[in-house]
């Protein structure tokens, strides 16, 4: 059976970000007009007047300072709050394709050899733009690149679903190289008005190429050395919105048609459960999980990523152990562990080990543990 490695990476980051002052001023003139137009129903007890937010709500919530995203304007003016992504026509380039191209053409530079060696492509993201043609099949397109292509969606651990399924038609012989894209607009299904989310995530792109490992050029990369994923079906983390939708209209704009999630319901199933698959899944491949040079979690929440972090390793991790990009980037769902991945791999010396893991909806978890080649 041929072993998959992890041969580059790529990373497309939008050219706004947002602060989370500037997120927070647009939403407290939102709640400061919202509470003006219905003081009289607010004095009587009918409606609950809304709370503003504040930068340290924020970030010591999420960890989180800033976000990047593909429409500012939209986001933080308090008459539209969401991004103003105009649609394009058909013979056009998708946004979301584009954002996968740019992320895609840094890694396969990175891999330094042709995009035509390439036999699929995976598009693997929370929110695709349209049902079909897939995503994928257009990214593989703009690409140049011949074989199959298809889209998949486990929300949060997309990424490391299409990791697993990527090293799966390697081992298979399915194909000898497999290009993996995260492309993310999650600014587009956040609820600005909602005062528990509305900082919670952000926009983004990244790639990933997985080749067999008679392919690869000697010492590049990453060997795989298993990946395993996991599924509990859960309300706490829901979005409603839907083709079908079109069949009720009255059901647009209502909050269930966006991101929802009970937020400490979350945190108590998920932690524990991603903790213990890692130990176990370790376990299994004969990996000693307190010994890993680095963790690359999902960018859920920083509050998840320390407490995980802590489990797994028995000890308090390091900056350097456990890393964070939440800061600068904001959850950017399936992109966020290879985002980790991508900026903080380069001092790692051969025959070191760490882990690439996503959590998110589903509840779905992935866990992939890597080595890097001598």
């Amino acid at each position: 059976m041929q072993k998959a490695v992890i041969a580059a990476t790529g990373l497309y980051t939008p050219p706004y970000s947002v602060s989370n002052e500037e997120l927070v001023e647009a939403f407290n003139t939102y709640v400061e007009r919202f509470n003006a137009a219905h003081a009289d129903d607010i004095a009587s007890g009918a409606v609950e007047p809304l709370q503003p937010s504040s930068p340290e709500f924020i970030l010591k919530a999420s960890g989180i300072k800033a976000r990047y995203v593909m429409n500012k304007d939209g986001v933080i003016d308090p008459e539209i709050m969401r991004p103003v992504i105009p649609e394009r026509p058909n013979e056009e380039l998708s946004i979301l394709a584009e954002m996968a191209v740019a992320a895609a053409r840094q890694a396969i530079e990175a891999w330094g050899k042709p995009a035509s060696e390439i036999g699929a492509v995976l598009c693997a993201c929370s929110n695709m733009q349209r049902a079909y043609p897939a995503m994928a099949v257009e990214i593989q397109a703009a690409l140049g690149i011949e074989g199959f292509a298809f889209d998949m969606n486990v929300a949060c651990s997309s990424a490391t679903f299409g990791i697993k399924t990527a090293a799966d038609f390697i081992a298979s012989g399915s194909t000898k190289a497999v290009l993996m894209v995260n492309p993310e607009i999650c600014s587009g299904h956040l609820n600005f008005k909602d005062r528990d989310s509305h900082f919670i995530f952000g926009d983004v792109a990244t790639a990933v190429i997985v080749e067999a490992a008679d392919q690869a050029k000697p010492g590049q990369g990453w060997d795989v050395l298993g990946a395993r994923l996991k599924t509990v079906f859960s309300n706490n983390i829901r979005n409603n919105f839907g083709f079908l939708n079109n069949a009720a209209p009255e059901g647009f704009g209502q909050p269930d048609k966006l991101f929802v999630q009970q937020g400490r319901k979350v945190f108590k199933d998920v932690v524990p459960m991603v903790s213990d698959m890692i130990v176990d899944h370790a376990g299994e491949l004969g990996v000693d999980p307190t010994g890993l040079k680095r963790l690359w979690l999902h960018q859920a929440n920083i509050n998840m990523n320390d407490m995980i972090g802590r489990k797994v390793l028995g000890r308090e991790p390091g900056p350097d152990e456990n890393i964070i990009i939440l800061d600068e980037y904001a959850n950017t769902s399936s992109a966020g562990s290879i985002i980790a991945f991508h900026k903080k791999n380069d001092d790692f010396q051969a025959g070191e080990t760490g882990l690439i893991c996503s959590f998110g909806a589903g509840y779905s978890a992935g866990t992939v543990f890597v080595r890097k080649r001598g």
